[in-house]
């Protein structure tokens, strides 16, 4: 399982690191199936609120990507809502 993490224009601090790491395993373990997970944060408009957002791009082999785009107030709450909807792909998914 490969987790690859993007932060566009900005340093990405070693504690998001770690929450989406944390986040992402989380998900692979209830997924097995899931061989990389791709990560972009980038902040969309610097001078308002609601402007953290996070794309999250999932690979199962044989398969469509998964992809889930969030914003939000910070990046984990994005990350959070964004892993939600991939969760739901995933059931979705699951159940066909």
């Amino acid at each position: 399982m490969d987790i690859r993490i993007q932060a566009i224009h900005f340093d990405i601090a070693d504690a998001l690191t770690a929450f989406i790491n944390k986040k992402v395993e989380r998900l692979v373990r209830r997924y097995p199936e899931i061989s990389v997970a791709d990560a972009t944060l980038k902040v969309v408009k610097p001078e308002t609120a609601m402007n953290k957002e996070a794309v999250l791009k999932i690979t199962l082999p044989g398969h469509e990507d998964l992809v889930a785009t969030k914003v939000a107030d910070t990046f984990e709450e994005a990350v959070d809502l964004a892993l939600e909807a991939i969760d739901r792909q995933l059931e979705k998914r699951k159940g066909k």
